[in-house]
């Protein structure tokens, strides 16, 4: 069990000993940048508590050179490539459902349990068809979580049938309510903890300020649709499409509505923005790459996301290979930018996804 410090795994920890299992808390310790705050250890002091008070064994696993190569370096590479990386993505990819599977397996667990919001079935029971065959004969689905406004299957989108094969997650169908109540029921330590925010592993940081140490920064030239300068920003490794904060819009218009970055010129250093972005001329269809599917794609409606908590928007997929593929929106969205995942549902079903070209 992936015991972070919280209650979404503290609880998942305790209903795994009261289902039977032999769990084993695992707190996996990541890089972190030497000029903010550490948290890690604070972190694995409540692990650490947790643990004790279930009574199970705990277990430090050492996984900084996975993070620090594929997801901080990832993130500080993308976005120096004027591309918008998702690094929760492949910090799961990478950690959780990469080194810490690896490790668990080759350790003799039979499972590795989370506190994702999101459920593992397998397809007989999700298409809702009974059977003959063995159970075996079915891949495992992975599905959103029961409560709509914890749900984190967007985050897991790269796990294949295989590894969910030896995933759980034990809290998937409950509220996120009822996960606080069981909390209290457990007497557990975590208890009354907030939740986390920011980045995985990292937790609350300045993205702009993070960027600015690995990145070269400078001011530029804020341009509307005409090419005209009417502002400046501070960099624009800085900005990604659709943001209408940080930057300083001096020549002002007779409209007060908000602008919205629609496009960037990293030659030039420039970034330029829009009070009317939808009313831009888009393309409706996207390319994506490095895809991972879970189910076969068919010659149907889906709907997809393009961020956490995002609009689900109305699709149709084309096939181009088992990595590569295409997607046509309904509705195109301006602020869909190179690098972002694109997440496709069949319904509650995520049968995969992949990354903007």
């Amino acid at each position: 069990m992936g015991v972070s410090g919280g209650v979404d795994s503290s609880v998942s920890a305790a209903l795994l000993l009261e289902q039977g299992f032999d769990v084993v808390g695992v707190f996996i310790r990541t890089w972190q940048p030497d000029w903010i705050t550490c948290t890690w250890q604070a972190e694995r002091r409540d692990a650490m508590r947790v643990c004790a008070h279930l009574n199970i064994p705990f277990v430090e696993l050492n996984l900084e050179d996975e993070y620090k190569k594929g997801v901080a370096d990832y993130m500080i590479d993308e976005y120096k490539k004027g591309r918008t990386p998702n690094p929760d993505v492949m910090c799961n990819r990478e950690v959780k459902f990469g080194g810490f599977l690896t490790w668990a397996l080759e350790h003799g667990a039979d499972y590795i349990a989370t506190g994702h919001y999101c459920r593992v079935v397998r397809t007989s029971l999700v298409r809702g068809k009974k059977s003959v065959l063995s159970e075996n004969n079915f891949k495992p689905q992975l599905l959103k979580g029961i409560d709509p406004t914890k749900d984190q299957s967007y985050f897991l989108w790269t796990l294949t049938s295989d590894q969910l094969e030896n995933v759980l997650f034990p809290i998937g169908h409950l509220q996120k309510t009822e996960v606080r109540k069981l909390a209290d029921k457990f007497k557990l330590p975590t208890a009354t903890k907030k939740d986390s925010q920011g980045i995985c592993f990292i937790g609350e940081i300045n993205m702009k300020e993070f960027l600015a140490h690995y990145g070269e920064t400078k001011v530029g030239d804020v341009l509307n649709e005409k090419g005209e300068v009417i502002g400046r920003h501070d960099g624009v490794l800085l900005y990604t499409l659709g943001e209408r904060h940080g930057f300083e819009i001096i020549k002002k218009g007779t409209s007060d509505k908000p602008y919205y970055v629609v496009s960037k010129d990293f030659k030039r250093n420039t970034i330029t923005v829009s009070q009317t972005p939808n009313d831009r001329e888009i393309s409706r269809t996207v390319r994506f790459h490095d895809c991972v599917w879970r189910e076969a794609l068919k010659n149907k409606n889906y709907e997809a996301q393009i961020r956490y908590h995002g609009v689900l928007k109305k699709c149709t997929l084309k096939s181009l290979s088992e990595t590569s593929a295409e997607i046509s929106f309904e509705e195109p969205d301006f602020s869909l930018s190179g690098g972002q995942s694109v997440v496709v549902y069949d319904g509650d079903i995520c049968i995969g996804g992949g990354v903007a070209e």
